[in-house]
């Protein structure tokens, strides 16, 4: 039997930060960000932890693949509101699988937790073929970042 921690890492340091204000064009009429904007944060997350660890889409692209999003969820807990400065963290989860698992926080300017989200990603190839096992590329940054 396969449990879940032999499978993930719960335990990954590899975090990314970065810091957005909130603009009036994703707020709804009452200034409160618009729950479909959430995703967005995600991205800017996934976007700042590759540019900060050497994992960014570029570098993916760049060695034949693609990573498109199959599953996300988000719990909110907080309401954002325009011109907020808020943070987000974003957590790399270490799984054995072809396929990359991120974790969010989002935090609002008084340090308090506003959203959490996840977002599963797998790896396709330039003809859009599903890959089963982690590309060589990925295998590679992965014993570079000591996750192996």
């Amino acid at each position: 039997m396969i449990r879940r921690k032999d499978i993930y890492n719960e335990n990954s340091s590899l975090v990314g930060t970065h810091k957005i204000r909130i603009r009036f064009n994703e707020c709804d009429p009452l200034g409160i960000v618009w729950h479909g904007n959430y995703i967005k944060y995600f991205e800017d997350g996934r976007e700042t932890f590759g540019e900060q660890h050497g994992i960014s889409y570029l570098d993916v692209q760049r060695n034949g693949f693609a990573t498109p999003i199959v599953k996300t969820t988000s719990e909110h807990k907080l309401t954002l509101k325009y011109g907020d400065v808020v943070v987000i963290k974003t957590k790399f989860v270490n799984t054995a699988a072809a396929k990359i698992i991120f974790r969010y926080e989002i935090y609002n300017p008084e340090g308090k937790l506003a959203c959490t989200g996840e977002t599963v990603q797998v790896f396709i190839d330039s003809e859009g073929n599903l890959q089963l096992n982690n590309p060589l590329f990925f295998q590679q940054w992965k014993q570079k970042m000591n996750l192996l």
